[in-house]
């Protein structure tokens, strides 16, 4: 053996294997490059990388009688170490060849819950974020609007199951293993692009790719004025679902060739808000930061437009996000929705996107799941794979206390795009409301995986673990991890506050609060919307400072005494007067208008929001003095699904509790619930 390495040093093998080895890596990163360019199928790549192992080894061959020394006789001892070294090599190679590809590729983590390639069907598909190959890099609005719009296109056809933006765009342009992409997104075959725009131009280079074996179903180039963008967005439609052999309904092909507006301006202005509004509809903890954005956008598009039915359907549902979740609740803000989405409909009366927007309307202006559900039964009809659609009828069975309907809808959903974060979120908080925090806290956790964005379910997460063990460290790392440029940083104010607050820290709650000016917050968790000022108050108290926290009192209650003339049956109004009345010292009047709060949304109209303002009501009767109603009506909250609001954790942790610490009652009820939530610890450890 060491005659052997003698001789192996003599010919220079390992200087010969190492500059080879050297050599075609760069060479691999070259072809790399130009296969995405010019979009080369994964098999001729796989095909060239084959050929380098199997050179390798001929080189060793060649280097070892080609040594430094010449060529020289081979012992029959090394004719088998040799022999043994190919034998390996060549039986590696054929193993990586034919390996099946286990392990995913792509950037995200692979989804244990992924379809399996049998139950996946073939007229599937799944649109990947199109690369933007303009030199203007800020043109990336317009690649990520061309594959929205091909996306939405293919989308309402009845016969294909296509798979959301959102579950696609964690993906790379062009991702070196589409069958782990597919297998994970539940698809059988992938639609990869890229796009160039300048000067009144654009080529768009398309190729529909089989998962399954890598083959090639369709491609196509298109080189065509930016005027004649929507024809190249009809052709790619009709060409994938012919390739994919797709009936098409009459009324589809239609919709599949309208042309939505002849205003280049206006679209382009229409995918420049449709920018901002995926990003606040994905990550809705940024529609105060993001939405107005996508609003002023569009109602620049409707100037050069008005008949423009998608922008205006967009714009009602914008709206609607802002009143809701900005949170801007007005009549102006539900008068100028209602507005967008009936103007939408004047233009289109079957338009999915309209629909869609006047059931936000009906379900968060009002409530009227009825009438919501009577929209999203229209919008289905020509939006059938819409996922928002089926994640909003879920949210309404929620709200109606129907809890077993709201998870199996939520996991239809989940299973329907299971890429997509938005199911694993709202699974989360189903099960925090039922207090089935560990589940709820795997489900945060695949939220945040599966995000792009994942701030928000991080957060959500990270409050799961104040409310279930009383543990405030996840809180605090996760919002220390925040960048103070970013908008999720911007956006998390009351999630700061809540941390000071639960902390004891009065001060810096005071400095959170006092930095948000006249923002309205929504409640953590909740939907309610109350003024920041009111935490700066409670934070004043709380620190001792009662002239600062009277002052703010009385402006408030002078504000929402005039506010609620304009707007009676606003019941965050009704309990934001009731507190600065309780800060006030009146305390009939904050009674009276806590309980209006509770009467004008209460928990037989609304279970998921309902017991937020109840948790609320108890704290006013805290704040008053009227401790047996506090205690008494925290006893039923912790009997219903109120988890997201309430818990014994929490009981223990709020200070605002505080003056109920010593009665013996409120001792009892913490044992009492310590015990309930034991049991449900336990049975969560049980499979399901």
């Amino acid at each position: 053996m060491n005659d052997f390495l003698q001789r192996l040093r003599e010919r220079k093998l390992v200087q010969w294997a190492l500059a080879y080895i050297a050599a075609a890596f760069a060479l691999i990163q070259v072809l790399d490059v130009i296969a995405q360019r010019f979009g080369w199928p994964d098999q001729l790549e796989k095909l060239l990388i084959l050929t380098l192992v199997v050179g390798f080894f001929v080189t060793v061959v060649l280097a070892w009688y080609h040594g430094e020394k010449g060529a020289q006789r081979v012992t029959s001892t090394e004719l088998v170490i040799l022999a043994l070294l190919l034998a390996i090599g060549g039986g590696l190679l054929w193993r990586f060849a034919h390996a099946p590809q286990s392990a995913p590729v792509a950037t995200p983590a692979a989804d244990a819950k992924a379809p399996t390639a049998a139950a996946i069907p073939a007229k599937s598909i799944a649109v990947l974020p199109f690369e933007n190959l303009s030199e203007d890099k800020s043109n990336a609005y317009f690649a990520a609007g061309m594959q929205d719009e091909i996306l939405t296109r293919l989308a309402g056809i009845h016969d294909l199951k296509v798979i959301s933006r959102t579950s696609t765009e964690q993906y790379a342009s062009h991702p070196p293993n589409l069958k782990i992409v597919a297998e994970q997104l539940g698809v059988a075959t992938v639609l990869e692009g890229s796009v160039e725009k300048a000067d009144g131009k654009v080529r768009i280079n398309l190729q529909l790719i089989d998962a399954r074996n890598d083959s090639h179903l369709w491609a196509q180039n298109y080189d065509r004025d930016l005027k004649d963008v929507f024809a190249v967005q009809s052709d790619v439609a009709e060409k994938v679902a012919d390739a994919l052999k797709a009936q098409l309904l009459p009324a589809e092909s239609a919709r599949i060739a309208s042309v939505p507006t002849q205003n280049q301006e206006a679209y382009d202005l229409y995918l420049r808000a449709l920018a901002f509004s995926n990003r606040a509809t994905d990550q809705y903890g940024l529609t105060k930061a993001v939405m107005p954005q996508a609003i002023d956008l569009l109602q620049q598009s409707l100037a050069k437009d008005p008949n423009f039915a998608l922008a205006s359907a967009l714009l009602g549902r914008s709206e609607m996000f802002l009143y809701f979740l900005g949170p801007d609740r007005t009549d102006a803000r539900l008068t100028a929705a209602k507005n967008a989405a009936e103007q939408a409909l004047a233009q289109q009366p079957e338009l999915g996107e309209a629909h869609f927007a006047l059931a936000l309307y009906w379900y968060w202006g009002f409530r009227d799941y009825a009438h919501a559900q009577q929209e999203l039964k229209l919008a289905r009809k020509t939006l059938p794979h819409d996922f928002y659609v089926m994640e909003i009828s879920a949210a309404i069975a929620r709200r109606q206390g129907k809890w077993e309907q709201a998870l199996e809808g939520q996991r239809q959903a989940q299973s329907f795009d299971p890429r997509n974060s938005s199911p694993a979120f709202e699974l989360g908080q189903t099960y925090a409301m039922l207090r089935r925090y560990t589940e709820a806290d795997q489900a945060y956790a695949h939220s945040a995986e599966l995000s792009v964005d994942p701030a928000l379910a991080q957060i959500s997460r990270a409050e799961n673990s104040v409310f279930w063990k009383g543990d405030l460290v996840p809180l605090r790392t996760t919002l220390t991890a925040l960048s103070p440029s970013s908008d999720e940083y911007r956006s998390s104010g009351e999630e700061f506050y809540e941390l000071a607050w639960l902390s004891h820290d009065y001060a810096n709650a005071a400095k959170v609060a006092l930095e948000a000016g006249k923002d309205i917050w929504t409640t953590p968790r909740g939907n309610g919307a109350l003024p920041a000022r009111l935490r700066l108050a409670w934070a004043y108290a709380a620190m001792g400072d009662d002239a600062r926290a009277k002052m703010l009192y009385t402006d408030i209650h002078q504000e929402y005494q005039a506010s609620l003339q304009e707007r009676p049956g606003d019941w965050d109004r009704h309990l934001a007067l009731g507190f600065a009345a309780a800060g006030l010292g009146l305390k009939d009047e904050a009674i009276r208008e806590g309980h209006r709060a509770t009467e004008l949304l209460p928990i037989t109209r609304d279970a998921f929001a309902g017991p937020d303002y109840a948790v609320y009501l108890a704290q006013l009767y805290v704040r008053v003095g009227e401790t047996d109603q506090a205690i008494a009506l925290l006893q039923y909250l912790l009997t219903i699904p109120s988890g997201l609001f309430i818990s014994p954790a929490l009981l223990k942790l709020d200070p605002v509790w505080d003056p109920l610490r010593k009665d013996p009652r409120f001792k009892k009820l913490l044992t009492d619930a310590d015990a309930a939530q034991a049991k449900i610890d336990q049975s969560e450890q049980k499979p399901r």
